[in-house]
C-alpha cells in the first residue's frame, strides 16, 4: 500500500441524498443562480413518468427546454445536437436525469458550449490520448463554465468524476474527456428516480460501481484512505443489490446502493489506477456496444484470476469484504454476479472469439491497460483475459 500521493480536490459543491429530486433542483438552481436551466433526460422517464414534468414545474420560469434520448456510450453526433439545442436555449444551468451516457453527454455539451463545437471533428484536439508505453497525454484547454446538475438512475458513477467517456463513431472507439470543472456541482440521489430503471440496467451498473471499488482497493498505488472507502462500498454493494433483487421497491436498499456508488469513485480524488476489467471495459463499450454494466459482470472476475500472482494480499481483503474470507476473490465476485441474474460470458453478450483480437488491439490504447496491477506486455496478455471471460 502506498505511503505518498497527492489529493486532487475537484469542483463539487454538494451531494444532496434521499430527498425528491424535484424540490432539491428548484433549490440548487436557485443557489447557483441559473435563469436559463436546459435539461437533458431518458426519453423513457420523459414519455413515461410525471417525474420530468415535475421538474420543469419545480424550475418554473427558469425551465429552458429539454433534450431527451441519449444514445448509450454518448456519440459525437448526439453530444452536437444536444449542444444546438442547448445554445439555442441559452443554457446557464445544465441538469441530466438518466443513466451514465446522460451524465457524460451533459460534461459533453457544457463543453461544447464552452469552445463552440458545432462539427464531429472539433471534438479531436480536447481527447485525451495514450501513447504505446501506456502514457496518458491530456490536452490543456478551458473547462466548461456552464454548471451542470446531476440525477443519477443508475451506478454507473460517472456523476462522480471529472471525466467524460463519449464515442467516435468514425473509428468506433470511446475517447476520454478530462477538465476539473467537467464534474458535476450537484449530485441528488433520490431512490425513488431509480424505481423506474429497468433491474438489468440497476443491477449491472451496481456491478460496474463495484468494479469502480473492486479495482481501486486491489490497485497496488492504493493508501489507506482510497483502500478504506472501497471496501465500504464493496460490503455495501455486496449486500443492498440482493435487497434490490428481492425487493424492487426497497427504496433503502437503493439508497444504500447508490451511497456505496458514491464511496466507490472517491479514489478519484488521489489518482488511484485501476486496471484491465475497466481498459477492456472501455472498449467493448464503445466498440462492441455492450453495455457498461455488462462489461464490468464478464470483465471483473477474469480480470482479477488474472492480476492474482500481482496483488494477492489486496484481493483477500475483497473477498473478506464480501463476507467469505479465505476464498479466492475471483470466485465470490463470479458468484455474486451469477446470483444476481447478470451475464458471466462474453458469449452472453454477443461478443465472440473472432472479434477478440480487434478488441485487444482496440484495448491497447487505453491507459487502464497500462496501469493493471500485472504489467500488460502486449496483445496476447489481453487475448488471455479475453478467453478466460469467452
Amino acid at each position: 500500500m502506498t505511503v505518498a500521493g497527492t489529493f486532487q480536490n475537484v469542483s463539487i459543491d454538494r451531494i444532496v441524498y434521499g430527498r425528491p429530486a424535484a424540490a432539491v433542483l428548484a433549490e440548487e438552481a436557485e443557489r447557483l443562480g441559473a435563469a436559463r436551466v436546459f435539461l437533458m433526460v431518458s426519453r423513457t422517464l420523459n414519455r413515461e413518468t410525471s417525474w420530468v414534468g415535475a421538474m420543469r414545474d419545480a424550475l418554473g420560469r427558469r425551465y429552458a427546454g429539454t433534450f431527451d434520448g441519449m444514445p448509450s456510450h454518448t456519440p459525437r453526433e448526439a453530444v452536437l445536437a444536444a449542444a444546438t439545442q442547448a445554445r439555442a436555449a441559452n443554457a446557464d444551468l445544465v441538469v441530466t436525469f438518466g443513466g451514465g451516457s446522460t451524465t457524460d453527454a451533459g460534461k459533453m455539451v457544457r463543453l461544447a458550449l464552452r469552445h463552440d463545437l458545432t462539427e464531429v471533428p472539433d471534438f479531436d484536439r480536447y481527447a485525451i490520448q495514450v501513447m504505446p508505453d501506456g502514457r496518458r497525454v491530456a490536452p490543456t484547454f478551458d473547462g466548461p463554465n456552464v454548471p451542470q446538475i446531476a440525477i443519477p438512475t443508475t451506478l454507473s458513477a460517472g456523476d462522480f468524476n471529472a471525466i467524460a467517456g463519449c464515442t467516435d463513431t468514425r473509428t468506433m472507439l470511446k475517447q476520454l474527456y478530462a477538465s476539473p470543472t467537467a464534474i458535476p456541482r450537484v449530485v441528488v440521489l433520490d431512490p425513488a428516480m431509480t424505481l423506474r430503471t429497468p433491474q438489468w440496467l440497476w443491477l449491472s451498473t451496481g456491478i460496474r460501481a463495484l468494479d469502480h471499488a473492486v479495482e481501486s482497493a486491489c490497485a497496488l498505488d492504493a493508501d489507506v484512505r482510497s483502500m478504506s472507502e472501497s471496501l465500504g462500498a464493496i460490503r455495501l454493494l455486496t449486500k443492498a443489490l440482493p435487497r434490490s433483487v428481492t425487493d424492487p421497491t426497497d427504496l433503502g436498499a437503493r439508497l444504500e446502493a447508490q451511497l456505496a456508488m458514491w464511496m466507490s469513485m472517491e479514489h478519484h480524488r488521489y489518482g488511484v489506477s485501476k486496471g484491465a476489467s475497466h481498459g477492456i471495459g472501455h472498449v467493448l463499450g464503445g466498440t462492441c456496444n455492450v453495455p457498461h454494466g455488462y462489461t464490468s459482470c464478464v470483465m471483473l472476475p477474469a480480470a482479477m484470476r488474472f492480476n492474482l500472482p500481482a496483488n494477492a494480499p489486496q484481493q483477500a481483503l475483497v473477498a473478506e469484504a464480501m463476507g467469505q474470507p479465505g476464498r479466492p476473490a475471483a470466485d465470490v465476485l463470479h458468484e455474486f454476479i451469477a446470483g444476481l441474474g447478470m451475464p458471466r460470458t462474453l458469449a452472453a453478450v454477443g461478443v465472440t472469439p473472432d472479434m477478440f483480437e480487434t478488441v485487444a488491439k482496440a484495448a491497447l490504447l487505453d491507459h487502464y491497460l497500462h496501469t493493471n496491477p500485472r504489467p500488460i506486455h502486449g496483445i496476447e496478455d489481453i487475448l488471455e483475459i479475453l478467453r478466460a471471460a469467452a
